[in-house]
């Protein structure tokens, strides 16, 4: 039995998220009470429903990134928080995104799996760059000739984009319906000068 109440717990919760640099799991949280005042799983989960609930008509939100949850902002925010801010976002080239794209689509794929989409090389810096801010990581090796290397996303891929999980990426199919759609407005602009 817990020698904590609810609120104290609650607190300690928001506490440890607030000042950790990375989402915090409901193990870690868990790891930071002796065993006699651990609470359960359950007990963390609506501790964590709570706090949720407490930031519903606030500027900040706690969000659930892979496996760990982490106090942030809301996204409708943006763009006056964004002037607080002197260091501009690094901007990442379409080549990089591409290759990253369909590493997230089609995980675990090969090197060689990505040029076949793309109909060109990927470079080595494009992959240098992916695996240094750790939103891939290589998975194991494909049992052809040669063993490629496979790649797929990490937890830091999920935390970067905002994502709880892969199952929140669009669907192939709506993004190729996007795409033709934006060629079709490009060829009637086109037409019309």
């Amino acid at each position: 039995m817990m020698s904590i109440s609810f609120q104290e717990l609650k607190n300690v919760v928001e506490a440890a998220i607030l000042t950790s640099e990375v989402p915090v799991s409901i193990k870690q949280i868990q790891s930071i009470f002796p065993v006699e005042d651990c609470p359960d799983n359950l007990t963390v989960e609506r501790v964590l429903l709570e706090l949720q609930r407490d930031c519903d008509a606030r500027g900040i939100e706690l969000k659930k990134l892979g496996d760990g949850y982490r106090f942030q902002s809301r996204p409708e925010y943006a763009q006056w928080l964004c002037k607080l801010s002197e260091i501009r976002p690094r901007r990442y080239s379409r080549a990089l995104m591409e290759t990253l794209s369909i590493i997230a689509f089609r995980q675990p794929v090969t090197r060689g799996d990505i040029e076949n989409i793309r109909g060109v090389s990927v470079s080595t810096e494009i992959m240098r760059t992916l695996l240094s801010n750790e939103w891939i990581e290589q998975a194991g090796h494909k049992e052809v000739p040669g063993r490629p290397a496979l790649f797929r996303t990490t937890r830091q891929f999920l935390e970067y984009f905002n994502l709880e999980s892969l199952d929140e990426l669009p669907s192939l199919d709506l993004l190729e319906r996007q795409a033709s759609q934006e060629s079709e407005t490009v060829e009637e602009l086109d037409a019309e000068d």
